[in-house]
């Protein structure tokens, strides 16, 4: 018995010894990515300005293309240049495919129920496949074309009746957007135009919310990065996304009673996305069933990247061409040849209209709609380029810088179109160097609409209207300010000049 407590006692004895050389043992050194030393509790979040992708790309001159900053306590990488990209939305996609929990996901996306923050997990890719298969699949896609022609139509002659009068160009483009998205997700527009109407909502209030929710999606939110000042919220940010979410959430109920109400006809065949949705929560075999809550995210999202994300590129387009009239007038030259003056630009024409398509890609590399693509987090920890990344970083990629990498484009701060032609390049994330809408599982799924969208739009304007700027006003004049949002905007609104250029019939 007195040798058993002996044997006991010399094993705790070593155990504790054990114990304690593993304690004070150095650990191996992780080899971290290089960045600014942080400043106590704040971090690197000091170093942001009103424009972040701006200020992280001038760190990237002086750290390089895959750098640690520290926002608050949370460690955050960001990588600015294509091949960075690669390592981190292609060859280790699968360990940073899940979004960070910010307040923008809880307040503003029904709790992470939607495709923008949901986790990367069962119900994203439910989600997903649901995106993919049954909402924006071509032939759904060509189904709704004829919403899109009547409301570019509707577009073409709003603009025709205001020739030789300076207009608000931001205006029109976004009221376009609005209504030719909400009939394609919601089948009618849910919102007045005019005085006379009544609705839930009006143009400019409903207009006003989405501006909030992308501007509120893309904020540095103190509490995100400090928890423990969270309770505080300092910037006030919160307080908005709640009344967001209480005004959105009003909106959606109203959508989605009126379309419950219709779904008792017989034979009922789906006539919008909203329809789809409400469908698909019906279906016993879903791996993870879809609450209203999950039908009201994914609708929000349809909703706002589509009408957002078209207009602020098209609108960034013509921010280029006005300051460089040569573009615009040789792309009125191919649009004559090739469309001639008796007819509209459709969809398919875009195949015949390569200079077209360059100057949409080269206004997406100068101003992706998201200058920093919506942030990741590591599941696990993982050996990045050389470099240890512990669990639960963050990453950040900055779009914007890698858009204006001089190892990848030849003088990248000049508007050249011309750089495009005769290469291979698209903008679905399969080119690094390009990536508008993202790469890897946490692509953008609507991107194939928002590309339709957009080359119609701008091909369709520039083929009806002559542009300029009004008397007295220059090209140099032009400002290219932004307004840092989930995406990114000009932050003046410019006023147009048009004069009609075709047959006067085709714009009744």
């Amino acid at each position: 018995m007195e040798n058993s407590w002996v044997v006991l006692a010399l094993a705790g004895l070593l155990t504790l010894v054990l114990l304690s050389k593993f304690l004070h043992s150095p650990r191996r050194k992780q080899n971290l990515p290089p960045g600014p030393k942080p400043w106590p509790i704040a971090g690197n979040i000091h170093l942001l300005g009103s424009t972040p992708h701006r200020s992280l790309h001038e760190l990237a001159k002086r750290y390089g293309d895959l750098m640690l900053l520290k926002f608050g306590l949370r460690n955050v990488l960001i990588a600015s240049s294509p091949d960075m990209a690669r390592e981190f939305l292609k060859t280790n996609d699968a360990i940073w495919a899940s979004r960070p929990e910010l307040a923008a996901g809880k307040y503003t996306a029904y709790n992470y129920c939607d495709m923008t923050w949901a986790r990367y997990g069962p119900f994203w890719r439910q989600a997903r496949r649901i995106y993919l298969n049954e909402i924006f699949n071509p032939k759904r896609l060509d189904s709704f074309e004829y919403i899109r022609i009547e409301e570019r139509h509707n577009l073409i002659s709003r603009l025709f009746a205001l020739s030789g009068k300076p207009i608000l160009l931001r205006d029109h483009l976004t009221r376009y957007t609005l209504t030719s998205i909400s009939r394609t997700v919601l089948s009618g527009k849910y919102f007045s135009e005019s005085p006379g109407q009544r609705s839930m909502v009006t143009l400019e209030k409903l207009q006003d919310m989405l501006d909030k929710w992308f501007l509120l999606n893309g904020v540095i939110n103190i509490g995100d990065w400090i928890p423990w000042l969270a309770f505080l919220d300092l910037q006030g940010y919160v307080k908005q996304m709640k009344e967001l979410h209480r005004n959105f959430d009003k909106f959606h109920n109203f959508v989605l009673d009126d379309h419950k109400a219709n779904r008792g006809e017989k034979n009922f065949v789906p006539r919008d996305m909203v329809d789809v949705l409400l469908q698909q929560a019906e279906d016993p075999n879903l791996e993870v069933k879809l609450t209203t809550d999950c039908v009201k995210g994914l609708m929000q999202d349809l909703l706002a990247g589509g009408t957002d994300t078209s207009a602020t590129t098209v609108e960034w387009a013509f921010y280029e061409l006005l300051r460089q009239p040569k573009i615009m007038k040789k792309a009125q030259q191919e649009l004559d040849l090739v469309i001639s003056h008796d007819r509209w630009v459709q969809e398919n024409d875009y195949t015949q209209l390569p200079y077209i398509e360059s100057i949409i890609k080269e206004t997406l590399r100068l101003h992706p709609v998201s200058t920093m693509l919506p942030p990741r987090i590591a599941l696990e920890d993982c050996h990045v380029a050389g470099y240890d990344i512990p669990k639960g970083t963050i990453l950040m990629v900055n779009t914007w810088s890698i858009g204006r990498n001089s190892q990848h484009w030849e003088s990248p701060e000049q508007f050249i179109p011309e750089r495009f032609e005769g290469k291979n390049i698209d903008v679905t994330g399969h080119h690094f160097a390009l990536l508008p809408f993202g790469a890897g599982r946490r692509k953008c799924p609507g991107y194939s609409l928002g590309i339709r969208i957009i080359r119609a739009t701008l091909a369709n304007l520039l083929h009806g209207f002559s542009w300029r700027l009004p008397d007295g006003m220059s090209p140099e004049d032009i400002s290219m300010e932004e307004i840092y949002g989930l995406t990114t905007h000009p932050k003046v609104a410019l006023d147009v000049m048009t004069e009609p250029r075709l047959p006067n019939h085709l714009y009744k």
